[in-house]
């Protein structure tokens, strides 16, 4: 069985802000507090898509690949994306507000990200935000409040005095914004969640009994 994904470059819409930016294994390599924000080259308000490739090489069992959106127009409003290292892959999201405060969204302590499936984060006016881990939705109609993309933090360690958090490869950002009603694909990865979630179970099952 397979489940093809058209591919979005194939799709001729002049209304689209398209933005792939490619992190190194080393920026993962810090903690929060020496992590800088990293401006995207123009921010991304209404409708907008980002999708997050995980092609890192874990070098520390306790290292992590955490990745913060944040808000242009609200310091300290930010999304958190957080995949931890094999074999457990845990996986969480967070959202911060600055009156509220940090609040975790989601926690999967096993097989919660996958090798080679894409995290995706797909935010409307109209129907909030919604996160997909690849499997499965897991966070669906957060209202934040017209978020307006405007940067990206990494890190991946605890302590300054751990061993780095990643040896090699790189994790990929790509964003997509504009008029998303001319683009049928927006939500297509949500649409074929339930199949590659369906698939994955079963992989994972034939696995278990062999």
């Amino acid at each position: 069985m397979s489940v093809i994904i058209p591919a979005y470059g194939q799709v001729a819409n002049p209304s689209l802000t398209v933005q792939k930016i490619d992190v190194p294994a080393s920026d993962f390599n810090k903690v929060q507090q020496d992590a800088m924000p990293v401006k995207f080259e123009k921010t991304h308000a209404g409708s907008w898509q980002i999708t997050i490739q995980n092609n890192l090489l874990y070098g520390n069992p306790r290292g992590d690949a955490v990745v913060r959106i944040y808000d242009v127009n609200t310091v300290d409003k930010f999304i958190e994306i957080g995949m931890s290292s094999p074999p457990e892959h845990q996986f969480w999201v967070a959202m911060n507000f600055p009156d509220i405060g940090y609040i975790p969204a989601t926690r999967i302590d096993k097989e919660g990200w996958f090798d080679g499936i894409n995290v995706i984060i797909a935010n409307s006016d109209a129907q909030g935000v919604s996160i997909s881990n690849g499997q499965r939705i897991v966070v669906s109609g957060v209202d934040l409040q017209e978020f307006v993309v405007g940067s990206y933090q990494v890190f991946g360690m605890e302590e300054r005095t751990d061993p780095p958090a990643m040896s090699s490869g790189s994790l990929s950002i790509e964003i997509m914004s504009g008029d998303v009603s001319k683009n049928p694909f927006h939500y297509y990865p949500f649409y074929v969640t339930g199949a590659v979630g369906g698939i994955i179970a079963i992989l994972l099952v034939l696995k278990k009994r062999s």
